[in-house]
């Protein structure tokens, strides 16, 4: 099943949608009330909702705008060097351990939404990822029982500002600027992906092929990332794990190949679909509220 976060165009109100083929049932219209939040809480209840929606009438998806399946997560946690050609296309030694940084919540964006390019860098590069969204509250979860608290899947773009990322060993801020966390179009269930770790995963800037592999090439797959986290801290409802990049990062190209205002950035992943998003010029006007 997808579930998809939009509004309608003319109305700011965020509202909850079933995505059947080229179409979205609204959810609240059907007898679902609710956000995103309190749909995934214990996992979607899919049966529920295909009775809710079955037989009834959709919207097209193009007369929608879809945001980020979880607009405002508490918790967007990144892996890096997680795919044993990007270790090597940087020149850094496999890890011993799991290597996590955060990504702020503001810089989460819709699918298809524009990518600022910061008026502080010209350093602008993509990473295709898989994430996943927790859906149980969880501490201590045994990697056999890690799939018990995924509520989803959906693709994302890690995208990085290479020169404020490496200023400092925790990378945070090179990879938390505003609109920098694009992820969708929608969440996928993991009744419809079945294996998470064997997923065609692919970007192209312009249409041109940067990044092509699979999930099976992960070091640490999805399991391994929540029982390692929840050793330390316990995942919440909402949460967002993105599970690294593949080879093909423009920093890594030789020469280097950044983004620049106007480049479409597409990321897809084998049943999960695709975001593409415009690079833009940021607004550099002081806001303060």
């Amino acid at each position: 099943m997808k579930i998809a976060t939009y509004t309608r165009f003319g109305e700011s109100a965020q509202r909850l949608g079933m995505v059947r083929g080229d179409q979205i049932i609204d959810l609240e219209d059907n007898g679902i009330d609710g956000n995103m939040m309190s749909v995934i809480t214990g996992g979607v209840d899919t049966a529920a909702i295909d009775a809710a929606t079955v037989g009834k009438p959709g919207v097209d998806l193009s007369s929608v705008r879809l945001h980020a399946p979880v607009p405002l997560p508490g918790k967007i946690l990144a892996i890096g060097l997680n795919y044993g050609d990007h270790i090597a296309e940087t020149g850094s030694e496999p890890p011993k351990f799991q290597m996590w940084f955060n990504k702020q919540h503001n810089c989460a964006a819709g699918p298809y939404d524009d990518i600022n390019l910061p008026m502080v860098s010209d350093k602008l590069d993509y990473e295709a990822e898989l994430c996943l969204v927790i859906g149980r509250k969880c501490k201590h979860v045994p990697h056999e029982r890690a799939h018990e608290v995924i509520a989803g899947y959906f693709c994302g773009n890690d995208v990085s500002v290479r020169d404020w990322q490496i200023r400092v060993p925790t990378f945070q801020i090179g990879k938390s600027f505003d609109t920098h966390g694009p992820m969708g179009p929608y969440l996928v269930t993991p009744d419809e992906v079945d294996d998470p770790h064997n997923l065609a995963i692919r970007c192209t800037v312009n249409g041109e092929e940067r990044q092509n592999s699979n999930t099976k090439h992960l070091i640490f797959d999805c399991y391994d990332a929540i029982a390692h986290l929840t050793q330390s801290f316990t995942l919440d409802v909402g949460d967002v794990l993105f599970m690294g990049t593949p080879s093909g990062v423009g920093v890594a190209m030789k020469p280097p190949s950044f983004m620049k205002a106007g480049d479409k950035v597409r990321v897809e992943i084998e049943k999960l679909g695709y975001i593409e998003n415009t690079v833009v010029a940021e607004d550099t006007q002081t806001v303060i509220e």
